[in-house]
């Protein structure tokens, strides 16, 4: 079974027309002012993973700043969750500083999602206050059958690109230690945090909560960094995510491929660890 953890699905309107969505929206215009940044709707996906041999694929939106977008971006994830219940799982997504992301989380997960994210803080970093806007939304998590969170993370070093956020790897860390039985799963390989685990004392403790997608991996690391996670002991702990509509999914099983691990690894990776959490 082929598991995609990490999908973006926007209304259609949204599709059709996304400059009526910049106004109040840095975020969003961040990353989708260019019209080279695909937006995508349901038969896109669907057609996409027909195509890679994808079964499931857990869904999001976007963490918008203003709460009826939030609200209604939500709603089109319930709905397409409802319609296609074997192939598509979702996320509640919002911004996670707004007053009533912890309600919304509640309101998605009783409608059917299984878990948040993909939750980012794009412009300042995950800092103090960021943290203290996740805790009422863990908590909910945790009180639902600890479900997973989903959180934008990037590596702090190399070539910038839109969507590259001012995050520390410390940053990271505390994020792990704040929330330690909380299941977070942090994309774009959690920055490269993931290396600490080869650490003797206490790295392995705090990070042992904490899982990893691929999104975006073919545009930032060569394939060796699947050989990598295997010496780091954590190939139980990643996840494919592609970042569709970013990338299709035959770009990282053509890295996995050109890795080193082996067979049992590469269905860890491509959907034993992902049914795991996503049970």
């Amino acid at each position: 079974m082929i598991i995609d953890t990490h999908t973006h699905i926007f209304p259609e309107q949204v599709k059709q027309d996304r400059s009526g969505y910049f106004d109040n929206e840095p975020e969003f215009k961040l990353l989708y002012n260019s019209p080279k940044a695909d937006i995508c709707n349901v038969v896109d996906l669907l057609k996409s993973m027909d195509r890679h041999r994808v079964d499931i694929s857990i869904i999001c939106g976007f963490p918008w700043r203003t709460p009826q977008f939030t609200e209604q971006n939500n709603d089109f994830i319930i709905e397409l969750v409802q319609q296609h219940p074997d192939r598509l799982k979702g996320l509640a997504c919002f911004d996670a500083t707004w007053e009533g992301a912890a309600d919304e989380t509640l309101r998605c997960i009783n409608a059917g999602l299984c878990g948040a994210g993909e939750l980012a803080f794009y412009l300042s970093g995950i800092d103090k206050k960021a943290l203290a806007s996740l805790e009422p939304v863990m908590t909910v998590l945790r009180q639902k059958g600890n479900l997973p969170c989903m959180i934008h993370t990037n590596e702090p070093v190399g070539h910038k690109y839109p969507g590259k956020t001012p995050i520390t790897l410390e940053q990271i860390y505390t994020l792990a230690k704040t929330f330690p039985e909380n299941k977070i799963i942090l994309a774009h390989w959690g920055g490269g945090i993931f290396l600490y685990n080869t650490m003797k004392k206490e790295t392995k403790g705090v990070l042992k909560n904490i899982w990893y997608d691929t999104a975006a991996s073919p545009f930032l690391y060569d394939s060796q960094i699947y050989d990598v996670a295997a010496d780091a002991g954590i190939m139980e702990k990643i996840l494919l995510g592609t970042d569709f509509p970013l990338l299709s999914p035959d770009r990282y099983y053509k890295d996995i491929d050109n890795s080193n691990i082996n067979g049992f690894q590469k269905e860890q990776i491509l959907g034993k660890n992902a049914a795991l959490i996503y049970e």
